[in-house]
C-alpha cells in the first residue's frame, strides 16, 4: 500500500488534478442532475396528479423510454470511443447534444388535451409521453454517457479517482438540492395552479441545464487532449466489433460485481425516492412542500457526506467505506416502515440517516468503474471507456425506469386512486397505504442487502490496482523499446 504513490508517479495521467479542473468536470454532472432529479421526484407524481394518467400508464411511460435505452446507451458508448473530431470523442456529443436535451426535458412537463372523451385523452397523453420520453433519453444519453466516461481519461491515480467524483457528485447532488429549492419557491409562487408550476419549474431547469455543459467542456479540454493523444500513442489500433466488445466487458468479472452492486443501490435509491412523495403525503398526511423538504433532507446530507466518505476512503478502502454507508442506510428504511403518522422530527432524522448511505450509492461504484477499464486495457490492449460506462448509465436509467414502473404497478393493484385534473385528491384505501409502506421499506432493505454481499465479492483493491498499473506501464516502455 505504501508503495501505490511512487508506482503511480511513473504514470503520466495519474498526475494529480488542479481545482479549476476538478470543478469543471463537476460541472458537467450538475445539468443532468437537476433533471434526473426532478424526474424522479415529481414525473410519477406529476403523471397520476396533475395530468391525470393511471398509476400503471405513467409507470409504463417511463419502462418503455428505458426500452430504448437499452438499445441506445451501448451504442452512444461504442460510437463515442471511436468518434473523431476537432472537439474530441467525448466533448463533441455533449457540444451538440446539450441543446436539444434541455428542449425535450421542458417538453415533458406540458399537458396537451387531445380530446374530450377522459379514455381517449388519457391514451393520447400517454403516447405523448412515451414519444417526449424516447427523444429526451437519447439527447440525456448523448451529453452523459460521453461526460462519465471522461473520469478514466483525467486521471489513472486509484485515490485522485475517488476525489475526482467527490466533486462530480456534490455538483450532482447540489444540483438535485437546487432543483428542489427551486421547487419550493415556484410551488410557492403559483399557488393552487399545478399546471403552471411543473411548467414554470421545467422552463427553468431546462435553461440550467445545458449552460453548465459546456462549463466542462471548456474546462477539461487541455486535460483530455493530453489524454487522447497518450491513448492514441499506446493503444492498439484495430477496433474489436460490437458483439465482441460486449463479451469481453461480460467476461471481465470485476465488471460484473461493480454492476451489480450499482444497480442494487441505484433501485434501492430510485425506488425510496419514487414513493417518498407518495409516503409523506398519504400515510404521513404532510403537504407537497413537506415530501420535498424531505428528500432535501437527503440529499444535503448526501452532499455533506460525500468528502467525509471520500477521505475516509484514503484509509479504508472503498468497500470499507460501502459497507459503512450501506449499514445507516438499511436502518432508515426499516425506521421509515414502522414510522407513525406525526413523528415528524423522526421521520426527517431517518431521512439524514438515509443520506449517508444515498452518498456512498453515488461515490463508490463509479470509483470503482475506472479500475474495471484498466484490467480491461491489460487484457485487451484497447482503452474502451464507452462501453462500460454506457452500460452503466444505462444500469442508472434501467433503475430509475424500473423503481417508477414497479411503484406504479404496486400503487395500481393495491386500489390507489389517481387525482382527476382539477379535483381534490382523494382518500386512499388502507391496501395503497400498506403498499407504500412496503415500498419505503422492506423491498428497498433487500436490495440493499444484495449490493453488500457483492461488494464483498469485488476483488479489486488498491493494491491490484497499482500491480495493473505497472504492467500497463512496462507494455509501455516494451513498445517505446520496439
Amino acid at each position: 500500500m505504501n508503495n501505490s504513490p511512487s508506482a503511480h508517479s511513473e504514470v503520466p495521467a495519474s498526475e494529480k488534478l488542479d481545482l479549476p479542473t476538478k470543478l469543471a468536470y463537476g460541472a458537467g454532472d450538475l445539468g443532468t442532475a437537476i433533471t434526473a432529479n426532478i424526474l424522479v421526484v415529481f414525473l410519477l407524481i406529476f403523471f397520476t396528479n396533475v395530468a391525470g394518467l393511471s398509476p400503471a400508464l405513467a409507470g409504463s411511460v417511463l419502462l418503455i423510454g428505458k426500452v430504448w435505452d437499452a438499445i441506445n446507451d451501448p451504442i452512444v458508448g461504442v460510437l463515442s470511443d471511436r468518434t473523431k473530431s476537432r472537439w474530441g470523442r467525448r466533448h463533441s456529443w455533449m457540444i451538440f447534444g446539450a441543446v436539444p436535451f434541455g428542449i425535450f426535458f421542458f417538453l415533458q412537463w406540458l399537458v396537451p388535451r387531445f380530446s374530450d372523451n377522459p379514455n381517449a385523452n388519457q391514451w393520447g397523453l400517454f403516447w405523448y409521453y412515451v414519444i417526449i420520453s424516447i427523444l429526451f433519453n437519447s439527447f440525456y444519453t448523448a451529453v452523459n454517457l460521453p461526460y462519465t466516461a471522461l473520469t478514466p481519461e483525467l486521471t489513472q491515480d486509484y485515490d485522485e479517482r475517488t476525489s475526482l467524483n467527490s466533486f462530480r457528485f456534490a455538483f450532482s447532488i447540489g444540483g438535485s438540492i437546487l432543483s428542489l429549492v427551486l421547487a419550493l419557491a415556484i410551488f410557492d409562487k403559483f399557488k393552487g395552479d399545478a399546471i403552471q408550476q411543473y411548467l414554470v419549474l421545467g422552463a427553468i431547469c431546462a435553461v440550467l441545464s445545458v449552460l453548465p455543459i459546456y462549463w466542462c467542456v471548456w474546462g477539461t479540454r487541455q486535460r483530455v487532449k493530453e489524454a487522447e493523444s497518450r491513448r492514441q500513442e499506446i493503444s492498439q489500433s484495430e477496433s474489436l466489433p460490437y458483439l465482441q466488445q460486449l463479451k469481453i466487458a461480460f467476461s471481465n468479472r470485476p465488471f460484473l460485481y461493480v454492476i451489480g452492486i450499482y444497480l442494487c443501490s441505484w433501485l434501492a435509491v430510485q425506488n425510496t425516492v419514487a414513493v417518498i412523495p407518495y409516503f409523506v403525503k398519504n400515510w404521513m398526511g404532510l403537504t407537497d412542500q413537506d415530501f420535498t423538504k424531505v428528500v432535501m433532507a437527503v440529499q444535503v446530507t448526501g452532499l455533506a457526506m460525500l468528502f467525509v466518505w471520500s477521505a475516509v476512503s484514503k484509509r479504508v478502502g472503498k468497500k470499507a467505506v460501502y459497507f459503512m454507508g450501506m449499514a445507516v442506510w438499511i436502518i432508515a428504511e426499516i425506521g421509515l416502515f414502522f414510522l407513525k403518522p406525526g413523528q415528524i422530527g423522526l421521520m426527517y432524522l431517518l431521512a439524514i440517516m438515509a443520506g449517508f448511505g444515498v452518498s456512498t450509492a453515488y461515490l463508490v461504484p463509479w470509483s470503482m468503474i475506472p479500475d474495471v477499464i484498466e484490467l480491461d486495457e491489460l487484457h485487451t490492449g484497447q482503452r474502451r471507456e464507452g462501453i462500460f460506462y454506457g452500460f452503466m448509465v444505462l444500469l442508472q436509467k434501467i433503475a430509475l425506469a424500473l423503481g417508477l414502473f414497479l411503484v406504479g404497478i404496486a400503487l395500481e393493484q393495491s386500489g390507489f386512486v389517481s387525482t382527476v385534473a382539477g379535483q381534490p385528491e382523494p382518500t386512499q384505501p388502507e391496501s395503497a397505504l400498506w403498499a407504500i409502506r412496503l415500498l419505503i421499506g422492506p423491498i428497498p432493505t433487500i436490495i440493499l442487502l444484495i449490493g453488500l454481499v457483492l461488494a464483498y465479492l469485488y476483488p479489486i483493491t488498491r493494491e491490484v490496482h497499482t500491480e495493473i498499473l505497472l504492467k500497463l506501464q512496462e507494455r509501455k516502455q516494451a513498445r517505446t523499446e520496439e
